[in-house]
Parts: structure tokens; sequence; C-alpha cells
């Protein structure tokens, strides 16, 4: 029986990957042994058997182990008959033969490895099909259709990851602890990537790679302005590659805002050219030290996870390392347009990806995301973590979750005139609190508040 496969473009004289006495083992283990079917069906999926009589046959067994039933000859051999693919899968004489040659199921984990490791060979060899494809269709431009690329290769990438991964055990784990634990007394651990803000380092340790972060409030607030200092400061203090995909503001505007705080030139006279003769040479001279600084703008007007990987996966192969990704905003990503019935679903959906992102490229991944319009309604407007917009999934997937407040935007007279809190509402594994910060909003800038000498 030869394998049931379209390899496309890509057919060729060779066989496809495949390992049909692997595929007969495991399924003979499967029938013979009660037990073994449990030890597979979470890594082992239908499509990785290279024969459709074999797909059949381990489809039979998973369905009636997911209600219960055992996965023995007469029973695997009953669904397929009242579901009128037993001929089709070989008859009583194939399921024999499966269980005759099989001595037993102690294999079965490798070699449920090996058909998997088979069958993403085939899908990495449709995959070059299918950008093969890509690379003659003319319809869209050449980014379009290597973004395309990228994220196919990176899909099969990450479900054969996620297919290979194995649980750790507990000693590892806590070996692992104690000599990151003796690390940290001998002041040898790494430390996360500072942030530029001296009082927030102290009480997070820095930026940790491989977290997720959010960073909330309500408009005007300075999300975007904090996002941009933040950037500004990794890449200026700690040398590290930094990209902002923006969906509110373009690159122009960035260029503005980063030259304002720079130079300390307002931004509306940037935007209309309006410069004195004193104003020259400190331009200039920021454009000199800006251009030399790690940090990509990415206003593209539609943004999905996928685009965000293959961008960002690019930049690492580039540089190394990134440290840090912003996403300004959450709510404006693709997906995230639909009815309020989806949204949740759908920004539960992005956040997870993104964490995702965060621990494959070991960097760290912040999104501003709005706030609820309750806040405004009452009599204290200091936000919480429950105002956050679709606060559910974005509380469970976020490390770490910043709330921004200033109280003057509220109250004019405030005693807080020019002073910002970073409300640490969220911090797994660490200490929650809150940080002062002093904010410009002549440049649109946060800066440490001075310390007492």
């Amino acid at each position: 029986m030869s394998p049931d496969l379209d390899f496309g473009a890509n057919n060729s004289d060779k066989l496809p990957p495949q390992n049909i006495e692997a595929e007969s083992a495991i399924l003979g283990g499967i029938l013979l042994d009660p037990e073994a079917i449990a030890r597979v069906s979470d890594i082992l999926v239908v499509d990785a058997f290279c024969i459709s009589a074999h797909k059949d046959i381990y489809q039979a067994a998973c369905r009636l182990y997911n209600q219960g039933k055992p996965t023995d000859l007469l029973t695997v051999t009953s669904w397929l008959t009242d579901h009128d693919l037993l001929a089709s899968s070989g008859g009583r004489s194939k399921l024999a033969s499966l269980v005759d040659r099989t001595v037993s199921a102690v294999n079965i984990d490798a070699l449920a490895a090996l058909v998997m490791d088979k069958y993403h060979r085939r899908q990495l060899i449709k995959a070059c099909g299918y950008i093969h494809n890509l690379a003659h269709d003319h319809s869209s431009d050449i980014d379009t259709q290597l973004e395309r690329a990228s994220s196919k290769i990176l899909e099969i990438s990450s479900n054969a990851i996620a297919s290979t991964s194995q649980p750790t055990l507990l000693n590892d784990v806590l070996i692992n602890a104690f000599e990151r634990i003796e690390e940290k007394s001998m002041g040898k651990e790494s430390p996360g990537v500072g942030t530029g803000f001296y009082d927030l380092d102290a009480t997070l340790g820095g930026f940790k790679p491989g977290k997720l972060i959010t960073i909330a409030g309500r408009p005007a607030m300075g999300k975007s302005s904090f996002l941009g200092n933040l950037a500004l400061n990794i890449s200026s203090l700690g040398q590290l590659p930094t990209v902002i995909f923006s969906l509110e503001m373009d690159s122009e505007e960035w260029g503005n805002r980063f030259l304002s705080q720079d130079a300390k030139i307002e931004s509306s006279y940037l935007q209309q050219g309006n410069i004195n003769k004193h104003q020259w040479e400190p331009l200039a001279k920021s454009i000199g030290r800006l251009s030399q600084l790690p940090i990509y703008i990415d206003d593209s007007p539609v943004l999905t996870v996928s685009a965000i990987r293959s961008k960002v996966k690019r930049i690492v192969a580039e540089r190394g390392h990134l440290g840090m990704v912003g996403i300004d905003y959450l709510q404006l990503m693709e997906g995230t347009d639909s009815d309020s019935y989806q949204i949740a679903f759908a920004i539960g959906k992005i956040t997870r990806q993104l964490k995702q992102l965060a621990r494959e490229c070991n960097t760290t991944v912040v999104i501003l995301s709005q706030l609820n319009r309750s806040v405004e309604n009452r009599t204290n407007k200091r936000p919480y973590m429950s105002d956050l917009r679709e606060s559910g999934r974005i509380e469970e997937d976020s490390d770490l979750v910043l709330l921004l407040y200033r109280d003057e935007y509220y109250h004019p007279d405030s005693i807080d005139r020019g002073v910002a809190e970073v409300i640490i509402a969220k911090n797994r594994g660490g200490p929650t609190g809150t940080v002062k910060l002093l904010f410009d909003p002549q440049f649109t800038q946060f800066k440490n508040l001075a310390r007492p000498s």
C-alpha cells in the first residue's frame, strides 16, 4: 500500500520521509497494550501516519480512548466496521497482522517521536512547494510573500518544538533553582534589561527576557511616551536593539518625539519647521546621537502576530538579540475589531501568542492596552487591574502589569503636578507597589525623580 501523499511541485524520484515499520509497530502496540495509547495520544497526531489505512486505525483508537473505551483488537475492529472503514483499513487480516508482528509496546514513545519527525519533514517539503508557488505569484509584493513564507516555516518549527518538548523532572527544576539562588547570592546572576528608571529597576530588577509586560492607562496618561522612553533608554544605556510596532503613530511622529526629547525642542516646533537659529545645532547633534541607536520603528497599518513574529525573528537573526519588542497598542491589532462577543477571545489568542514569542526569542514583549471607561465614573481615578479591557486574558498571560496615572490630568491643582505614577499591579514572582516618575508634558518625556542627597 503506497503512501497517500501529494507534494505538488516538490514531487521527485525520492520517497517522502516515512517509516512504515514504526507506524505499524505503534498501532500493534496500541491494539496489544491497553495502556499504550495514553503514552502517545498527546504527541502523535493522526496526520503523522503516512499510510491512509494507518490513519483510520489510529483515529479509531483515539476516538475510543477519548470516550474511555478500550483500544484492543476487537473494539477497534468493531468501531471501524460501524463507521464503514474496515475495508479501506485493510480488513480484519490487516489488524490481526499488526498485533501478530508486535512483541510489546515498551518502545512506543520513541517510535511516536520517530513518526512525528518524518511527519514534520514531510510538512517542510510541502512548505517548500508553497514557498515555490509564492515566489511565482506576482499578485502581492515581495515583502508580503516573504512574510508569508517566513510564517509558514515558523508554523512548522513551532509545531515541531511543541511535539518534542517534554515535562521537566522536579529534581532538575530544583537543581536549576538552587544554581540561580547561588548566583544571586554571589552577585553573578545576569540582571534584567535596565529600563533607565532606577526606582522601577530597583523594584523589578529590570525587564526579564521571555516575559510579557502590559502597560495600560486611560488616554493622555502617556502610554506611547513611556514606551518610547523605554526604547530610548534600553537602546542607549544597554546598547540593545529595540523595535516598536506602532499602530497609532507613524514613524515620522516617533522621530519627532525622539528628537524633541533629546534636543529639548518642543515637538510642535519640529512638526511646523519652526526652528530658530539657536536650535539647529542641538537638533543636528541629536540626529547624530539618535541615528546610532539600534531602534526600529514599524508603522504598518495592519499588524498580525504572525507579521510581528516574522519581523522580530529577522531582527534577531541580524542582531543576535533584542532588548524589547513594543506594541502600540493591543486593541488596534488585526483581529480585535470584531463584535464584542468575539473580542475577548481574539485578545486572549493574541496575548498568548505574544507570550510565546517572548519566550521563543528570549526578549521582553511590551504591549500597550487601553483601560475601560469605568475609571472616569469613580471618585478615585487611579486604575485597577480589573479596569483593563478584556482583563481576564490580559491579566492571565501578562507576567507584569504596569498602570500609568497622572493626578494632575484630573485635578489641575494637584500637589503632584508633573508627577506620574507607575502602579505595579501585577508582578509574577516579585513585589507590587507604586513608583513615581517625573512627567514633562512639553517633551512628552518621563524622567527619574531626583534622589535625596
